[in-house]
């Protein structure tokens, strides 16, 4: 089984046609998961739905209560793409060494159709985090970094790793 805890980002907003603003609902997650036809034992459990870039260290907290306590082994945390590294160095710097933690998040809204990379992200996610040993990880654009060598290129929007 592994547990995904939602945390917002991207990912999981929504496009308001009245006035262009993005929002959150609820998460897309189980629909992402049943469309893809997922048979990977799965536990969902939104955690928050905000905004990576109105994320605080009281939000991290939360985030890290719930990996402790999880009794899963492998964890994916979907989360906004803008602060991703900072929480997965928070989680690393927590002293959690027996679980395989993935964040992975979007950078187009699931509910804009084909031209998010979201679908193609959890996928890898789901992936990375059965095979990858213990650790924290962020899964981006088909790839895994260490959360200490990754970088988010803000001219290309793609994550890439660093030395």
């Amino acid at each position: 089984m592994i547990q995904v805890f939602v945390t917002g980002g991207t990912f999981d907003k929504e496009y308001n046609y009245i006035n262009g603003a993005l929002f959150f609902k609820d998460t897309h997650l189980p629909e992402m998961f049943s469309r893809g036809r997922c048979t990977v034992e799965v536990d969902v459990k939104t955690l928050m739905m905000v905004d990576s870039l109105e994320m605080t260290d009281a939000d991290r907290d939360i985030i890290i209560h719930n990996c402790r306590r999880c009794t899963h082994q492998r964890i994916i945390l979907t989360h906004g793409t803008d602060r991703m590294v900072e929480t997965a160095r928070h989680l690393a710097q927590a002293g959690i060494e027996d679980k395989t933690i993935v964040l992975t998040g979007a950078m187009i809204p699931y509910a804009f159709g084909t031209s998010s990379d979201g679908f193609f992200n959890l996928g890898s996610a789901l992936a990375f985090a059965q095979t990858l040993p213990p650790g924290v990880y962020v899964v981006m654009n088909g790839r895994y970094f260490e959360w200490d060598h990754v970088r988010k290129n803000l001219n290309t929007g793609n994550f890439e790793e660093v030395s």
